[in-house]
């Protein structure tokens, strides 16, 4: 699937900008050329040599802040996207083979999951737990896993129907050996595209509570958190919001891009399966049988 993706030029544009996302969140606070949180009376400068995209409030050099906080939004949508994920797809699967009760439970909680306001609830947890990044992006994974429930439910009742799980089945095979086998090489390309929404997501999610001011303890700092301080100086940097506000619409466009990527290449799989199936199911038709006294 990756070879496939990367032969289109979107899934290779999408690639190509997550990778240098990735990139920042590991070695940007390394490549700061500043301390991040070392103030100065130098105060909302503009763009030099020195300050490449000029200072905050405080002196603080914006783009050694930009670097450094790529950690904390990178990491807490990853946390979003892979609670999702666990929360979500591995329960979506066993519903459909562990009876009705596991079933029914897990379709009550999907649900109730669905009917709570995420942003809402992870300020409750906060408010509970602490102020931090990851518990709040623990728990808005667990609001968001319906998605991955849904989506891995579905692929899995199609595989189910099918005869030859249904031969397993009446053959002995365990539950675990019928989803290795069978059912997650189905899953997975529903799943990948659901993965890589929920990363463009996380990134709206992250921002926002950061936004806010909910989740850091200041002044750590995150995109969501430059963005929100620097729209209270527009006035004197008109400028200043562009590049955290670009780096967010950058990352989630290359999320959902990536996404649309992998569920051409999934569409485009399962027709040359079924294209491969049909043919083969041709070759092996029985020719016309011949009369019994031959030719004449």
């Amino acid at each position: 699937m990756v070879r496939r993706v990367l032969a289109l030029n979107s899934g290779r544009i999408a690639v190509g900008i997550l990778v240098l996302v990735a990139l920042l969140a590991a070695f940007g606070p390394l490549l700061a050329p500043q301390n991040p949180l070392t103030t100065s009376d130098n105060t909302l400068a503009s763009a030099s040599g020195a300050h490449w995209l000029g200072t905050d409030y405080l002196g603080r050099d914006v783009f050694s802040r930009l670097l450094d906080g790529s950690r904390v939004s990178v990491l807490g949508s990853l946390e979003v996207a892979l609670m999702a994920l666990v929360v979500g797809a591995v329960p979506g699967i066993l519903s459909v083979y562990l009876g009705r009760v596991f079933e029914w439970i897990t379709l009550r909680l999907t649900d109730t999951l669905v009917a709570l306001p995420f942003l809402l609830f992870a300020v409750a947890v906060i408010a509970l737990l602490g102020n931090g990044i990851t518990q709040a992006m623990l728990v808005t994974g667990a609001l968001v896993s319906p998605l991955f429930y849904r989506v891995a439910r579905a692929a899995t009742l199609s595989v189910a129907r099918s005869q030859y799980v249904e031969a397993a089945i009446v053959s002995g095979a365990s539950i675990g050996w019928i989803v290795r086998r069978h059912v997650w090489v189905k899953v997975l390309p529903p799943i990948a595209v659901a993965l890589a929404q929920t990363i463009g997501v996380g990134f709206v999610i992250v921002s926002s509570l950061t936004f806010l001011g909910i989740g850091v303890q200041p002044p750590e700092p995150t995109w969501g958190g430059l963005l929100a301080s620097d729209l209270g100086y527009l006035s004197h940097q008109p400028w200043a919001p562009v590049a955290p506000a670009l780096l967010i619409m950058v990352t989630v466009w290359a999320s959902n891009l990536l996404a649309d990527a992998i569920r051409d290449v999934s569409g485009e799989a399962g027709r040359a399966l079924v294209n491969t199936r049909k043919a083969r199911a041709n070759r092996s038709e029985p020719t016309e049988p011949v009369a019994a006294g031959g030719p004449r």
